[in-house]
């Protein structure tokens, strides 16, 4: 009998070991899947909280990635040991000078590796929306690939290649043809630009970094394009390509690019989503209530996939932070997530918090009495 009841005692706590493992596990794929959001932080403004109290903002808000638009010094240190993820961006301005192997070296010590590991850097995005043809940035397009090698070079010389992921980011008048989404191309005068981007990008493993915005594609086609397929919020299909069905605008235009990638015939190439937002003021369609409703239902969209890369998460950055007063045109100062005064604008919520333990997550989820999805 003592045998008995010991073989049921072993069997029982086995039994709980294995429910807790499966707790666990469960737990971190919610918190992996609730982190898909990041924000990014721009600086555009003369009444911004300084970065410590950002960073604690974040901590605050369980945001648990974020872009920073250059190497702020004051924001690099307040990051240490937030356990934030961070895509650092080399900003146009530096492009040429990075195209030296020895200026891309120093600029990677400086910023990267006096700073890696405490701050969790995950991406460098060398240059943001550069334009190899017509615009203000076109003289920098020749620099965006040398700087992007040198700086993959100068991460790879310290073993951290696979850590650290290199790339650029770009956006949508890129695109030539992104109707259908699985016609997507990009325009025939870029091409000999981001080819050789596309190449070194499936060469390294690294994503290609893409801003999407269905709000200024809404703007520029009101006609064509309703309101609630812009704002997640079309009851059904609205494009049908081939098999595929398309109930929002975001998953279309996101997957007009994967489309362009795989058509170049160069390799495969993930796509995260560097920019993404809705201005609730200052233009067309700018209201408080339509970015509410973008933003929140954006934030669950992102958990699941597009109806090309099923059942994969898409990570995605909001812009911006913060409302930006010295930004313009006077739409561009109404992106925020946060006023300057540090209030959430808006009632969601970005996910679970990293610096939380899973134990955490699973009394959370014992006691969860809503559904942790919109959808679910």
């Amino acid at each position: 009998m003592a045998s008995f009841f010991f073989a049921i005692t072993i069997s029982s706590s086995a039994l709980m070991a294995s429910l807790l493992l499966l707790l666990a596990l469960f737990a971190v794929n919610l918190r992996i899947t609730g982190a898909q959001i990041g924000v990014c932080y721009g600086m555009m403004g003369n009444n911004l909280p300084s970065a410590q109290e950002v960073i604690e903002l974040c901590k605050a808000n369980n945001i648990v990635r974020m872009r920073l638009y250059d190497p702020n010094q004051a924001a690099l240190e307040a990051l240490r040991n937030s356990g934030i993820e961070l895509m650092l961006d080399v900003p146009n301005s530096d492009l040429q000078s990075l195209a030296n192997p020895n200026n891309a070296g120093q600029w990677v010590q400086t910023n990267v590796l006096n700073f890696y590991p405490a701050v969790n850097i995950k991406y460098i995005a060398v240059g943001n929306e550069v334009k190899p043809v017509g615009d203000s940035t076109s003289w920098m397009a020749q620099y965006v690939l040398p700087a992007i090698q040198n700086v993959y070079q100068a991460i790879r010389a310290k073993g951290l290649q696979d850590q650290i992921k290199v790339s650029t980011a770009i956006d949508m008048t890129l695109i030539g043809t992104s109707y259908p989404p699985s016609k997507g191309s990009f325009r025939s005068d870029v091409r000999s630009y981001l080819d050789p981007i596309i190449g070194y990008l499936v060469y390294a493993n690294s994503p290609l970094f893409a801003n999407v915005y269905p709000y200024f594609s809404y703007v520029g086609d009101p006609n064509d394009i309703s309101l609630p397929y812009a704002l997640f919020t079309a009851p059904n299909v609205v494009v049908w390509d081939g098999s595929r069905g398309y109930q929002n605008l975001f998953d279309a235009v996101l997957d007009s690019v994967h489309a362009a990638l795989d058509n170049t015939g160069i390799g495969y190439v993930k796509v995260v989503v560097s920019e993404s937002g809705w201005p609730s003021d200052g233009g067309f369609a700018a209201t408080y209530d339509n970015a509410r409703v973008y933003l929140g239902n954006l934030i669950q969209h992102v958990k699941g996939g597009t109806p090309m890369r099923p059942n994969v998460a898409i990570e995605t950055y909001l812009f911006g932070m913060f409302d930006e007063n010295q930004k313009s045109p006077e739409v561009e100062k109404h992106f925020g997530v946060f006023y300057p005064n540090k209030q959430k604008k808006y009632p969601f919520n970005f996910g679970f918090s990293a610096a939380r333990h899973w134990e955490d997550d699973i009394v959370t989820i014992k006691n969860a009495s809503v559904p942790l999805r919109s959808d679910a």
